[in-house]
């Protein structure tokens, strides 16, 4: 709506001065209000910020700076803190809060909050791990290239191999900053040295570096899309020939000594880290950084023990629930032999999928008709409804791992890119039906795909919050899309019902692990032991989620903690409604103003209630 009201101001103003003038024709004067003008300042400052960044600009569907990589560096990194800091100012200086609209000053706040969580976090930033198994750009970079650079003509091919050298330099930057931090004692725990040496190389698995009789991942993509052109009469076969040999040239020279460089760095600098995996606690200023990087998760002041007691909490809350389901399903057992039950049924088809190729497509297949399902439901609980599609697909080879959690790809703003719902499938056992239903309601509708599709959708917020990130609200979110599935009739089964549970206890387990590990410094066999006790999760999914907490401190703590202040604000709303609570406003608030830290999120509840209780 704002941006539709600047646009009709822009033409009553363009159509004045086209008028002749004479004695009698006088220009109207617009006076925007502050709340506009504001507006139109966010929508400038986020088109410098996204110009900025060619890889936002292409995950946005636009084709400026297209043959470019973000720049890496620490210097580009300050360089970006310095105009955030400068904007802030000019914000201050501009603006007067107090005349603005509730929604505009939750804009204003956002873009403040946004400045001075970076700036927080800046002076722990020799803290973090540059690659590991989990987030390393090594993987992350190719798969961009590969998933979100569309090649529609000549021009973007082209790019596309500029890219390919765009993405060297990426990666040789963070090698450098990784060693960097290596100097200073920093250097992620040994698993991540073993992921990272493994999904590198398999990047350089297949022709044009070997002689095997497959396509490495980037040159089978490569190829594919030159072929596309070709097939559309875009280029010639000589044009195709050549791009084809252009695509080779810049893997040779420029892709494989950067990652064999890599690789080989590596594998030398693990004779310096222990087999004894150390949390954030360990490291320097360990401590200050671990609750730095909570607030930074959770949007909360929570510190460490807090969280832990929360999450300990929660554990014996849904164990109380397992075991219900326990004895409905007419189980005898204790309720660590019923999660051996399951756990020890790889080879029935009630709870595992073959370990072949037909039971990954019926993985798919099911996850799909699970996501239909739960799409006819969606005008029953929301008025917001997500227009961009969304398909379930294998993650990529070179990148896929055992037992490692789904994940969710954004579509573009424009449709143009459907959204993605990710499953590693190399290891069956380790992805029981049972718990499947739940995790595509996370990934998909009502979960991240509905948020973020309809976030990316918003009209009457400034852009810059139709692409903010925070990650208890947007995890906090999918978790509790998990539960209200179950209210719009989803889990059928009680086994399913149970996986849901198992999933819910997956994240309240992560309170207690991740506190855990970098608070109390927990090993990694005692994380290990405390899942086991609690879950009937395979063996492979434990240790990939435990490894996943020691690469990534704080980020497992947002799903629960976000949770849980969605459950309350909704009880906090039906206590105050009463008869007048519509779920679908609820949900409707909640969603309408893209991701917000929960403080904000409060906000937003509060103030629909209070409309709701004037009406």
């Amino acid at each position: 709506m704002i941006r539709k009201t600047l646009g009709v101001i822009t033409f009553l103003l363009i159509t004045a001065c086209e008028q002749p003038a004479s004695e009698s024709t006088t220009v109207p004067q617009v006076t925007l209000t502050e709340s506009e003008r504001l507006n139109q300042w966010f929508d400038e400052k986020y088109e410098e910020r996204i110009l900025m960044s060619p890889m936002t600009l292409t995950s946005l569907g636009r084709k400026e700076r297209y043959d470019e990589f973000d720049d890496f560096s620490e210097a580009a990194e300050d360089k970006q803190l310095a105009w955030q800091a400068q904007t802030v100012a000019e914000l201050k200086n501009s603006f007067n809060y107090n005349a603005l609209t509730e929604d505009a000053k939750i804009s204003y706040d956002i873009w403040v909050y946004q400045y001075e969580a970076t700036k927080a976090l800046i002076p722990f930033r020799h803290n973090k791990y540059v690659f590991t198994q989990m987030m390393g750009n090594h993987t992350s970079l190719p798969n961009f290239l590969i998933n979100f650079h569309k090649v529609e003509d000549p021009t973007d091919m082209y790019a596309y191999i500029k890219r390919i050298g765009g993405l060297s330099t990426a990666i040789e930057q963070l090698l450098e900053r990784a060693k960097l931090h290596a100097s200073e004692g920093v250097r992620p725990p040994y698993f991540a040295y073993d992921g990272v040496i493994e999904q590198a190389s398999n990047l350089l698995i297949g022709q044009p570096f070997d002689t095997s009789k497959v396509d490495s991942p980037i040159l089978k993509d490569a190829l594919t899309k030159i072929k596309g052109l070709l097939e559309n009469n875009k280029i010639s076969a000589e044009q195709a020939e050549t791009l084809e040999t252009d695509v080779i040239t810049a893997l040779k020279t420029q892709f494989q000594p950067m990652y064999e460089n890599l690789i080989t760095w590596f594998e030398e600098d693990m004779s310096y880290v222990s087999k004894e995996a150390t949390g954030a606690g360990a490291l320097p200023n360990g401590e200050a950084f671990y609750n730095a990087m909570l607030l930074s998760s959770t949007t909360t002041d929570l510190k460490a023990d807090e969280i832990h007691k929360i999450g300990l909490s929660e554990v014996d809350r849904i164990l109380g629930l397992m075991e219900e389901i326990k004895h409905t399903v007419g189980f005898e057992g204790s309720l660590q032999e019923f999660f051996s039950y399951i756990k020890s049924d790889v080879n029935n088809q009630q709870f595992y999928y073959p370990n072949t190729d037909e039971g990954r497509q019926g993985y798919l297949d099911d996850s799909t008709a699970y996501l239909d399902y739960i799409h006819s439901k969606l005008p029953e609980y929301f008025g917001l409804l997500p227009k961009a599609d969304l398909i379930v697909k294998r993650v990529e080879a070179f990148r896929e791992q055992d037992g490692a959690p789904q994940h969710y790809n954004p579509g573009t703003p424009d449709g143009s890119r459907d959204g993605v719902y990710y499953a590693h499938l190399s290891d069956m056992t380790a992805m029981p039906k049972n718990e499947m239903e739940a995790i595509a309601y996370h990934e998909g509708n009502p979960g991240h795909h509905m948020q973020i599709s309809i976030a990316q959708e918003l009209e009457e917020v400034p852009e810059f919050r139709t692409q903010a990130f925070f990650i208890a609200y947007i995890e906090g979110w999918a978790l509790y899309s998990e539960l209200l599935a179950k209210e719009m009739g989803a889990y059928n089964s009680p086994y399913t019902d149970f996986g849901r549970l198992v999933t819910e206890m997956w994240r309240a387990i992560r309170l207690v692990v991740d506190t855990g590990i970098h608070s109390k410094g927990w090993t990694e066999q005692q994380a290990i032991d405390y899942f086991k006790q609690n879950s009937p999760i395979s063996e492979a999914a434990i240790s990939a989620e435990v490894r996943r907490y020691f690469a990534w401190p704080s980020q497992a703590t947002g799903y629960k903690v976000g949770m849980l202040k969605i459950i309350e604000l909704r009880e906090k709303a039906e206590l105050a409604l009463g008869e007048q609570f519509d779920i679908k406003g609820f949900h409707d608030t909640v969603l309408g103003g893209g991701s917000v830290p929960l403080s904000v999120l409060e906000r937003m509840v509060d103030n629909w209630i209070a409309t709701v209780k004037v009406k």
